[in-house]
């Protein structure tokens, strides 16, 4: 007997419009990837995400390739990391929102998930594009945090290696998907409902980075995938001249994310808007024209009608139905040959009113009279430059202005010795197309040399605006003997920190001379540096030999757990990320009892890091109200019942959570 798509153990019927259904539409809205192709749930998947293990051996649609089951362990292994704050290597580190985080970017993205969850508006990526020897990944994924400590010697090595990935290489794909896929399952998550992504790509892994976004992003929010011309000329290549790449485009929701609109260009206004109103209220305002009667309009009632002419000719779009009486204004339902006008007549009405329409005398006019002969006029109505520049021009998908010698260009500008960079115009570009606006969040994860960091900044000069940057970099280091290393650059991030660091010195000095056109706020022109590093807190192994002076060194570890060397600002900054709070959250030092304590979010979070608590600290806390506590665990030194005071005392005056570590 056929099973109902509800009772099907493998598959659930996405189409259902009952309670059930609705409920399995929210699944597929929350988790893209669980969708097969015919519409429906797909249970092993689900699990998969929710972090079950599955015998995946069942054949089904979708794309699969040697690793994508752990994959899924990958993401869903908790990261042992921190980010350590670097004052010493930012700008305006106290005042500024934006980062640039200097590590392994899948470690990254897993701290960033609790604090920066559905707050991303725009990520825009230019990741490997698997030519071979292209990028470095990790040989054991699931030691990602650990390989990386002993790539930038913070442990002693054991054999663990950052490789290259050669086309030689069997799996020189399925490495390529490895590295990609947690990376973007993870980003998608930090993707605020109408978040949109660009990720920049060759044409060795487009097919296989379309099949990876429809599997995490739903086919159904794929936007469309842009061709960029990144160099013009040359004779590489055998049968053709690469050219072009791609920038691949999904939105987190795509019935939510915002209409693409983008500026015109000064070619398009010289072209199209070349005329000058010469009386009026809109007088010295430039305008084009475009005609009344476009003839790829499907036939819309009330918008086939005459229109008398200077002369007084009635005029009407061609067709076989006219209206039966001769006069201005009157109408008729057209059918399915008759052309018809892009208004109705009342709206026609109005805009001449308004002087907006004008009649030109022609020997080409596709309009007819009552006679059904070709009329001597055609009719136009004015474009105002200064409307339509307001609601921007819907972009096409096809680049041609931001050629990669732009980037090579602006890089020598400002004496920074890097290769293969994209335009910062290019990312400013599609910054506005993504109506990016506000204190909204750019990140980038494949940062570079921070081409996307340099397009925000410029971006807010040119705009107004107050848009943050989130940038991640691998310290890949600098081939020792090339221009970046003779020019005293040891790291790929360090380039970036550096031409940040110029761009904002650049614009400040340019903004120095001018009149202060922004009201007097200030401009974010800085950004904080974090460091990838093991957790301030050292963890429990399990794998430790069971042996009485083994087990007795593990314990002593684990009652003085904060490792050597670590700050009160390290430990603090890993507290915000675990209780949820950006990394730029507002901090307050504050003098409670004489001891120091940090009050976050405005005294929603009080942090205390004082190696010896009193109760006469622990009621200072408590006046305070917050919201909640965090208290490092070693303060209280074994006296349990000045812990119990203090659970006593927080319960007392409502504090909703009290916590050690």
């Amino acid at each position: 007997m056929k099973q109902s798509p509800m009772t099907d153990p493998d598959h659930f019927d996405l189409r259902s419009h009952d309670a059930a259904g609705d409920k399995i539409a929210e699944l597929l809205r929350l988790f893209p990837e669980i969708r097969t192709e015919g519409g429906k749930l797909d249970v092993d998947r689900l699990k998969l995400a929710l972090g079950e293990n599955v015998d995946i051996g069942k054949e089904r649609y979708g794309m699969n390739w040697p690793g994508k089951a752990e994959c899924f362990k990958t993401i869903q292994a908790p990261s042992l990391g921190t980010l350590r704050p670097c004052p010493e290597e930012s700008v305006n580190f106290e005042t500024t929102e934006n980062l640039i985080i200097e590590g392994d970017n899948l470690e990254v993205l897993k701290l960033l998930q609790k604090s920066y969850l559905g707050k991303v508006k725009m990520i825009y990526i230019d990741p490997p594009y698997n030519t071979g020897n292209d990028f470095i990944y990790p040989d054991n994924y699931s030691e990602s945090l650990q390989t990386y400590l002993e790539y930038t010697r913070q442990v002693d090595d054991s054999g663990r290696r950052f490789g290259t990935n050669t086309e030689a290489d069997g799996r020189f794909h399925s490495k390529w998907l490895n590295m990609m896929y947690p990376r973007l399952y993870l980003a998608r998550n930090l993707l605020c409902e109408d978040g949109v992504v660009f990720v920049s790509i060759g044409e060795q892994e487009l097919h296989n980075l379309r099949a990876v976004m429809n599997d995490l992003f739903g086919e159904d929010n794929y936007i469309s995938t842009i061709s960029r011309m990144m160099k013009s000329g040359g004779a590489k290549g055998n049968f053709f001249t690469p050219n072009i790449d791609f920038i691949m485009v999904y939105a987190r929701h795509k019935d939510t994310a915002a209409r693409f609109r983008a500026p015109r260009t000064q070619d398009q206004i010289d072209v199209y808007y070349n005329k000058t109103e010469s009386e009026g209220p809109r007088k010295g305002q430039l305008y084009g024209e475009e005609r009344l009667f476009k003839a790829s309009l499907d036939p819309r009632p009330n918008q086939r009608y005459w229109i008398q002419c200077p002369n007084g000719e009635l005029v009407i779009p061609p067709g076989k139905i006219f209206p039966d009486v001769l006069a201005h204004g009157e109408k008729i339902l057209p059918g399915k040959e008759d052309k018809v006008w892009k208004w109705t007549f009342s709206r026609y009405a109005d805009e001449f009113k308004q002087g907006n329409i004008v009649f030109k005398q022609t020997d080409t006019s596709a309009l007819v009279t009552p006679t059904g002969k070709q009329a001597k006029w055609n009719i136009y109505n004015k474009v105002w430059l200064e409307e339509q520049e307001a609601k921007g021009m819907v972009p096409g998908n096809f680049i041609e202005e931001f050629e990669n010698r732009q980037s090579a260009s602006e890089l020598k500008q400002i004496g920074i010795p890097f290769d293969f960079a994209k335009p910062s115009n290019l990312i400013k570009y599609l910054v506005t197309l993504a109506r990016v606006s506000g204190n909204d969040i750019v990140l980038d994860f494949f940062a570079g040399s921070c081409s996307t960091a340099h397009a925000a900044v410029a971006f807010n000069k040119s705009e107004g605006a107050n848009c943050r940057f989130i940038m991640v970099q691998l310290p890949e280091p600098c081939e020792e003997g090339s221009e970046a290393w003779e020019s005293g650059f040891r790291t790929i991030s360090d380039i970036g920190k550096e031409r940040v660091r110029r761009v904002i010195k650049s614009f400040n000095e340019e903004d120095a001379g001018e009149l202060d056109m922004d009201d007097g706020r200030t401009k974010d022109r800085g950004f904080r540096v974090f460091k990838l590093a093991e957790s301030n807190f050292t963890t429990w192994d399990a794998q430790v030999a069971h042996e009485p002076k083994a087990l007795q060194n593990q314990l002593d570890f684990h009652v003085d757990h904060i490792r050597e060397a670590r700050t009160a600002d390290d430990i603090l900054y890993e507290l915000l990320l675990k209780s949820g709070f950006p990394l730029t959250t507002p901090v307050e030092k504050l003098t409670l009892a004489g001891k120091t304590v940090h009050s976050v979010a405005s005294g929603a979070l009080m942090i205390c890091l004082e190696r010896e608590l009193t109760l006469e600290l622990i009621r200072a806390i408590a006046d305070a109200k917050p919201e909640r506590v965090v208290c490092l665990d070693e303060g209280f030194a074994g006296n349990d019942q000045l812990k119990a005071n203090a659970v006593q005392t927080f319960k007392t005056k409502g504090i909703v959570k009290f916590q050690t570590v």
